[in-house]
């Protein structure tokens, strides 16, 4: 699988910005598809997630209320809608793919990868 992210961009506090993670390859239809954020200094971490096959959706509680994953099986696109973005939302944010058949937060389990896209949100 080949994903490719974009959107990215810089927003004041409160604003809001959607990304978007195309996905090309072998078939995919599956996986479970996942935003995932590094901030300078920290740990990639785990934002959201969407089983493609059932459109079923996992959050951070971080961003729970406030970020929605989708999914246009047609576009073969992932989007994050984030909204209330607040300057702790700055980071490289990443898609990607997961083989696994159960819902996982870790970095380790996804196998493939887009190139991230810089989310700065000003104060």
């Amino acid at each position: 699988v080949q994903l490719q992210a974009c959107g990215g961009g810089l927003v004041q506090a409160g604003g809001s910005l959607r990304l978007s993670c195309a996905a090309s390859g072998r078939s995919f239809s599956s996986y479970l598809m996942g935003w995932f954020r590094q901030a300078p200094e920290k740990e990639r971490e785990f934002v959201a997630a969407l089983r493609w096959s059932r459109s079923t959706t996992y959050y951070a509680d971080s961003v729970k209320g406030r970020f929605t994953i989708s999914s246009d099986v047609a576009k073969n696109t992932v989007y994050l809608q984030m909204n209330s973005l607040q300057p702790d939302d700055t980071a490289i944010y990443y898609c990607a793919a997961s083989r696994t058949v159960s819902f996982t937060r870790s970095a380790g389990d996804f196998g493939s990868w887009g190139r991230g896209t810089q989310v700065t949100v000003s104060s």
